[in-house]
């Protein structure tokens, strides 16, 4: 490979146009009358609304103020034509401090441990490793081997669970490992 001498070389002479600099500036332009002729409306319309203030506060009409006597003897009677203030008819007052509110014996049936089933496969195998993944978050699982119409089943179950919240933490804590859709059931 040959070597370049960049010392010798002489510089580049054209320049490439900056695009993000400002061109040139043109031909300054004459200052526009527009702002001064605004201004000078403004002034003339400002000083018109000063003196037409001025002027109507200075040929206002005068108006005669009127002094109104107020007897005692009125107030008076006003006083006395009120009516008496009245008693209060309302009992439920009373009768809600002395009620007693009868509480019939309620009892809550819950229907009864849950399980959780994560999967049913044909093949233990696959069984065993979805009951491993299921042991790395940190939950105990059972394979349950069914016999149907269809032949044989393993089935991964957790469980059983006291209340269905209990099942549904469970749940969302195999989801936050990447385990989905496990069901849950009543305990059978």
């Amino acid at each position: 490979m040959a070597h370049q001498d960049y010392v010798a070389r002489p510089r580049a002479t054209k320049k490439k146009k900056n695009p993000y600099k400002p061109k040139a500036k043109k031909q300054a332009q004459k200052p526009s009358m527009k702002p001064l002729i605004i201004l000078a409306i403004i002034v003339v319309l400002v000083s018109g609304f000063v003196f037409s203030l001025n002027f109507m506060s200075d040929n206002a009409p005068d108006v005669e103020v009127a002094e109104i006597k107020m007897s005692d003897q009125k107030t008076a009677v006003i006083e006395d034509i009120l009516p008496e203030i009245p008693t209060e008819k309302w009992t439920y007052m009373d009768g809600l401090k002395n009620k007693e509110v009868e509480v019939g014996d309620y009892e809550v049936k819950e229907k009864g441990p849950y399980q959780m089933q994560c999967g049913s496969f044909r093949k233990q195998q696959q069984a065993e490793e979805l009951k491993a993944n299921i042991a790395f978050a940190g939950l105990g699982s059972n394979i349950r081997k069914t016999n149907g119409k269809n032949g044989v089943w393993y089935k991964v179950v957790l469980g059983p669970f006291e209340r269905k919240r209990m099942a549904e933490s469970a749940k969302h804590k195999l989801k936050r490992n990447k385990i989905n859709y496990c069901q849950i059931w009543l305990w059978t």
